[in-house]
Parts: C-alpha cells; structure tokens; sequence
C-alpha cells in the first residue's frame, strides 16, 4: 500500500464521527478502578484462558471477567461487538481514531476481560500505539506463544508495556521468558511491586505501576 493510500485511507476515518466509529469497532470499556479506558472481549474467548479455566487455583478458573456486571447482557453484546471487529477493515485507524479522541488520561489498558487473539492481532494492538505516542499502553496477557513469535520480526513501542501473567492464583511469573524477550511480567514474586488496590478501595489511585515498564513484576496477590 502506498503512501497516498495510507493517507487517504486514514483521513477517510477521520471525517467519521465518534458514534459512526463506535457502530463498527465497539464503544470504548471505562474499567472502575484504573484511570483510562480499556478495550474489552469476552472471556469465554481466550484461547489460552479457556484451557487455564478447566484447571483447578488456575486464575482463569476463577475469572473475575465471567460474573458481576460483565454477564450483563449489554456489556456482554458490547465486548461481542469488539471481538467481532478485529478483522474488520481499518480497525486500526479506527481505534487510533477512537482512543485519541476520548483518552484523555493518557493512559489505556487493553483486555480488563478477554486476551490476544493472534500473533496479527497483536501487530494490530502495537501498531494503534506506535501511531500514539503521547498515550501509554499496558497489554497484560497469557498468550505467550503469540507474543513469542511476534517479537522475531516486531519491537515492542516504547509506549506499550507487554506483562505476561502468571498462570496459577498467586502464582510465579514466567519471569525466565520475560527475560529473555526483553518484557515484564505479573505474578507472585518476593522482588516484585505489590499492587496497592487492596489497600485503597480496589482503585488504582495515583499507582500507574503496570504501565511502567521499568517495573519488571507486579504481584497481584488473590483477595
């Protein structure tokens, strides 16, 4: 594709207004406790997770993504709606579109509920970032195969933090693989950052430690 193409493609977008855009890619998800939007799928849909969830202290035997308000019918169709539009044409630009428009946070997580479906649907999520640079982005996922072998031709955004989560409820971080391709994990970990939402009403507050990719864990111990 050329770039007068890219071009036209993107400024095509950009003439749409919020509610056009929202009608082909989903609604941005507003997660209580963190301080930005997020961008959510269904559970049930994980590929790695649905496998974690038939396993017994597994954390996505007890998914906190599969009771409370995300069985609600409308956030259920709305996270359908998202899943849905990933191979959609232009979702990038869209999305792009979308997050610079209403995060004004400056910061936006990916998956509150669901996870990466593929190896291209990440190359979608670090492209969306790379494309805005002023928003940090916090991917959290189990997913490590896809992750794995997106990095033998992709680099990370230096504004995207990638955590590959821990399998089992308090649980140690796959922290040999972090490692070794450069990333950050979450887990339990004696050397680990304890998330302090436990300790102040389940609410991020002023902790933007998961977007900071200098943290190499986070320990989210179960409560």
């Amino acid at each position: 594709m050329t770039f007068a193409q890219i071009a036209a493609r993107f400024f095509s977008v950009m003439r749409m207004t919020i509610k056009e855009v929202t009608q082909e890619v989903g609604s941005l998800s507003k997660p209580s406790k963190m301080p930005g939007h997020g961008y959510s799928t269904p559970a049930k849909d994980c590929i790695t997770g649905s496998k974690l969830a038939e396993i017994v202290n597994s954390i996505c035997s007890i998914c906190y993504a599969k009771k409370g308000r995300y069985v609600f019918p409308n956030v259920i169709a709305a996270m359908e709606k998202r899943l849905k539009s990933l191979t959609s044409l232009h979702w990038v630009d869209k999305m792009v579109f979308l997050i610079g428009k209403q995060e004004k946070s400056g910061y936006f997580r990916w998956h509150d509920s669901g996870d990466i479906q593929g190896v291209w649907h990440l190359e979608k999520i670090a492209e969306v970032a790379r494309r805005l640079p002023h928003i940090k982005f916090w991917l959290p996922t189990r997913e490590y195969g896809f992750v794995r072998e997106w990095m033998k031709f992709a680099k990370v955004p230096k504004n995207l933090t990638i955590r590959l989560s821990a399998y089992m409820v308090d649980g140690k971080p796959p922290t040999s693989l972090a490692k070794k391709l450069g990333l950050t994990t979450s887990g339990v970990s004696p050397d680990g950052f304890n998330c302090p939402a436990s300790k102040q009403d389940n609410q991020c507050g002023e902790c933007r430690a998961c977007w900071n990719g200098s943290v190499q864990n986070i320990n989210y111990k179960k409560h």
